[in-house]
Parts: structure tokens; C-alpha cells; sequence
């Protein structure tokens, strides 16, 4: 506990970079990678939780070939910002590639994913494998709060699309923005 605040005073320190503490202090660092397309309460949940767990945890907001973004990935790190202000070990990336490059760039040993049912664990199974055996980087499996299991990003955009509500869903901003983005779409 010492150690993370320590290094959290010196992650404030604008002339220190999180990159160089790590590599002088040996903080215990971990990415969340996603695409929070929306950021959801699910999503919040686990980043809260990692990073009570670790020293630093990046945010890595990756770019999905294969998914439709409604918000541009510059809008997303803006939303998560505002929403994990209260974590002082947060930090919040871009990245589009491989994690695991992402993480040997950025000297980071585990990959922290939350699991919402055992459909999500079969798919970030495979992949944890794969990562660990090209990397050698560690995948930990947090399960979703209960009250979150349910929650994807694509069913809070569907039901936004549609006018439903979704501020049990997600932070304020989000909810914000969600309904200002449906807005100008003109549905």
C-alpha cells in the first residue's frame, strides 16, 4: 500500500512519466483494454477494482476492426477521464495492434478482463493463451459485478438508438453524450 501511494504521488508529477516509474520502482502495472464504445458500469466495475489491485492500471482503448464505433476513439478516452477523475492510478491510452505489443511497449505484466458469463470466459480463454505464450504477459479474470452481468456495450447503443433509457447503465457523461450522439443521427 506504501508503495502505490508513493508511486501514485510521483505519477502526478508531470515530469516523471509512468513509463520510467515503472521501470525504476517495479510497480505491479496492468492494462484494461477495451473498446468502451460505450463506457458501461460493468466496464467502471472492473477498472475500480483493478485498480485497487495494482499499482497503475492504462486503460488501453483499442480499435475493433470489427465493430462499428458510435463515438470516435478520442470522445471515448474523454469520457473515461472524466468518469475515473476519482482513480489517481489510472491512465488512459490508445492503442491499435496487438495487446500484447501494446504491453512489451509499455512494460506491462497482466492484462486484467472481466468476465460477464462463461460464453465471455470460453473466447478470453483462448486468448489468454495465446498472449501468455507470445508474451509471456498474464491475463487475470475478474468476475462481473451481479448487478452488471447483463450490460454490453452494443445493448446500450441499441437501446439509446431506440430511446430507451439507459442512465442505469452508464456514467453520467456517457449518458450525456449518448443522447446527444443519437441526436444528431436524427433517430
Amino acid at each position: 500500500m506504501v508503495k502505490q501511494r508513493f508511486s501514485t504521488v510521483f505519477l502526478r508529477l508531470k515530469w516523471i512519466s509512468a513509463d520510467l516509474l515503472a521501470s525504476v520502482c517495479h510497480m505491479k502495472r496492468a492494462v484494461c483494454p477495451g473498446s468502451f464504445d460505450p463506457l458501461t458500469f460493468g466496464h467502471l466495475d472492473i477498472i475500480e477494482r483493478a485498480s485497487a489491485q495494482f499499482d497503475e492500471v492504462v486503460i488501453a482503448v483499442l480499435v475493433n476492426r470489427t465493430k462499428s464505433s458510435m463515438f470516435t476513439v478520442q470522445e471515448r478516452m474523454e469520457m473515461i477521464a472524466k468518469t475515473t477523475a476519482h482513480l489517481p492510478n489510472i491512465r488512459i491510452d490508445s492503442w491499435s495492434g496487438l495487446l500484447v505489443e501494446y504491453c512489451k511497449s509499455k512494460d506491462i505484466q497482466s492484462i486484467v478482463k472481466g468476465l460477464r458469463a462463461v460464453t465471455d470466459f470460453d473466447y478470453e480463454l483462448q486468448m489468454a493463451q495465446v498472449n501468455l505464450q507470445a508474451s509471456g504477459v498474464e491475463t487475470m479474470f475478474m468476475a462481473t459485478a451481479p448487478a452488471h452481468s447483463f450490460l454490453s456495450s452494443s445493448l446500450v447503443k441499441e437501446l439509446a438508438h431506440y430511446g430507451g433509457d439507459v442512465s442505469s447503465m452508464v456514467p453520467k457523461t456517457v449518458n450525456e453524450a449518448l443522447k446527444a450522439r443519437v441526436a444528431e443521427s436524427g433517430n
